[in-house]
Order: structure tokens, then C-alpha cells, then sequence
């Protein structure tokens, strides 16, 4: 029997990616989407758009009404780290309030399985050594805040009601599907990957780069990018871990690369120059931040894109292919 499965914010950037996954090995999709930040186009061929927002509870039990669902897997969300800090309630509301609202409804639609998409920005540690799942939580911002009430959430709709649930914590989502199918799509642009691209096709201007003396080889920042379509594998693999135990995942490649690193891959990619200019150090940037994934890696998780110019190739692909993105 076809396994049938909601994914909200199925229409965003990793949302689609999974959505595509699921429909690659023949499920049943559907997606649930406010189209606020997601694309109409971005929703996959084959899969079921159901336009709402997670704060119409009505809407949203009309919807898991239409089961039953293998899964629930949970990616609407508001992202940018910088605006949570100036509009803290609306993060809040709009991803904790809503989070737990979903998961209260799905306990009530008897849904036996959640996914979370979740972030590294539980985690306040600058250090060179790669963070593990047991690390201190920590939130700077209200929105890895929110993640966190997520996250907590589902721990006791587990012990109370059984819920199985895997919280998958990303550090740098990054590059476009192999395919040409699906790409990155922000409004405002906000990932490094992206802006870089942009800079050396000239559609944007010079590159501002943050900081020129921190501890790191070439003085510039540290991450831990990790391919879009490997996030998407490792949901997968949570989703079979489901049928043991809930389970809680950092999801990165292990090894970081600088902002300077990330120019010069996209140079190598690309044959352009990346023109760009240092700045100050901006407030609250961290010098490294790499994941130790070694858990989802036990489970059997092996990133097949791991290396930045791989990254890096099918992000320009379709960042030249995509002018406008999905507005194209």
C-alpha cells in the first residue's frame, strides 16, 4: 500500500526537497503551505497542495482529517535569525505557538510519527571541536528559541501519548537539487552560498564578508554546510528510525569551511571572480560552527555531497539556470 505523508512548508527550500524525496520512491504527498515564504512552483509534480496557515486550527484538522498519515514531517517555519531578534513575539507565535499546536493535532488525528526540522541555533558554543546532540542548549535568539519549545513539546507528547518523533538539527543547509528540479529561493536572499553566486554573476554587489580576525587559518568565519538533498536522505532514514525509537540528530558534514574558502570554491566553480569587501565583525557570529553527526552517521547516514565544490556546482547550476528563481 502507498504510504501517505504531510509535509508543512513543503513549498520552502528543504520542505521541497523532501517532498521530491518521498515522491522519488513512491509515496503520496501532500503539502501543507501558507505560501508566505514558499513557491507555488516549488511544490514538486505529484504532490497535493492544500493552501493554509498553521494558525487556522480549522483548516489544519480539515487537513490531517484526510488521513490516515505514515508521517508527519514539519518544516513551516519563520527562519531568519535576525529579524526574531527585532520581532521576537512573532516568532514565538508563528513557530513555537503553531509547532505545538500541530502536534497537539496530530496526537488528536492519531498521527504515530513527527519530524522536525530543527537548528543549530539551540546550541551557544564557539569552539573548533564539532558540537554533539548532548551539547548545552542555549538558544541566543528567539528563534532557535522556538525550535527549542518545539522540541520540548514533542518529548512530552511522546512520554505522554507515544508519539514517536526525530528532531533533526541542520547547521547549513545548502546547494540545489542534482536534478535541476528544486533550488534556493529566499526573499531576502540571507545563506552565504547564494549571496557569493550572486556577487560573481554580478546580480548583486560586492560581497560584505564580516569579520577578517577571528582564531580560523584565514581569519574568517567557520560552517558547516551540508547539502540540501542529503538533509532530505536523512530524514528518511529518521523516518525508518521511527519504527524503534524518537530520535534527536545534528545533521552537518563534520568539517567546516571559511567564508574565504566558500569565494574560492565559488570561483572554482564558476570561472567568474567573486568581488567583495571585509567588514567589521557583526555581533554574535561565532568563529566555527561544525556538527557532529555521529548518531544519524550509527544510523547508517552517509552524505553524498559532501564536498563544498559539489555543493557549491549544483547551487550555481541552478542559481545561473534560475535568474529570478521561481518567479521565472
Amino acid at each position: 500500500m502507498k504510504q501517505h505523508f504531510l509535509v508543512t512548508g513543503g513549498a520552502g527550500y528543504v520542505g521541497s526537497h523532501l517532498v521530491a524525496a518521498l515522491i522519488d520512491r513512491g509515496a503520496a504527498v501532500t503539502v501543507l503551505d501558507n505560501l508566505r515564504t514558499g513557491h507555488r512552483a516549488a511544490v514538486p509534480t505529484g504532490a497535493r497542495l492544500a493552501v493554509a496557515d498553521l494558525a487556522d486550527a480549522a483548516a489544519v484538522d480539515s487537513v490531517l482529517g484526510g488521513g490516515p498519515w505514515d508521517a508527519v514531517f514539519h518544516f513551516a517555519s519563520l527562519s531568519q535569525v535576525g529579524e526574531s531578534m527585532r520581532m521576537p513575539m512573532r516568532y514565538l507565535l508563528d513557530n513555537a505557538a503553531n509547532g505545538i499546536a500541530l502536534i497537539d493535532a496530530c496526537v488528536r488525528h492519531g498521527v504515530s510519527r513527527f519530524v522536525l526540522s530543527s537548528t543549530a541555533a539551540l546550541f551557544n558554543l564557539d569552539s573548533d571541536k564539532p558540537i554533539p546532540e548532548d551539547a548545552p542548549i542555549d538558544p541566543q535568539s528567539p528563534y532557535g528559541d522556538s525550535k527549542w519549545m518545539i522540541e520540548r513539546a514533542l518529548r512530552w507528547a511522546g512520554q505522554v501519548h507515544g508519539l514517536r518523533y526525530a528532531c533533526l538539527r541542520y547547521f547549513n543547509a545548502a546547494g540545489a537539487d542534482p536534478a535541476g528540479r528544486l533550488g534556493e529561493d529566499h526573499r531576502p536572499e540571507s545563506h552565504l552560498i547564494p549571496l557569493v553566486i550572486d556577487a560573481a554573476l554580478g546580480r548583486r554587489p560586492a560581497l560584505e564578508v564580516y569579520g577578517s580576525d577571528y582564531p580560523t587559518a584565514d581569519g574568517t568565519c567557520i560552517r558547516d554546510y551540508v547539502h540540501v538533498s542529503d538533509l532530505a536522505s536523512a530524514h528518511l532514514l529518521a523516518l525508518d528510525a521511527l519504527h524503534r525509537d524518537s530520535v534527536v540528530w545534528n545533521l552537518g558534514n563534520g568539517a567546516g569551511h571559511s567564508v574565504r574558502q566558500v569565494i574560492a570554491s565559488v570561483e572554482r566553480v564558476s570561472g567568474l571572480t567573486v568581488p567583495y569587501r571585509m567588514m567589521a565583525r557583526r555581533a554574535g557570529d561565532a568563529a566555527v560552527l561544525v556538527a557532529s553527526s555521529e548518531r544519524a552517521r550509527q544510523a547508517g547516514w552517509r552524505p553524498a555531497l559532501g564536498e563544498l565544490d559539489a555543493i557549491v556546482q549544483t547551487a550555481f547550476v541552478w542559481r545561473q539556470s534560475h535568474p529570478d528563481g521561481y518567479g521565472g
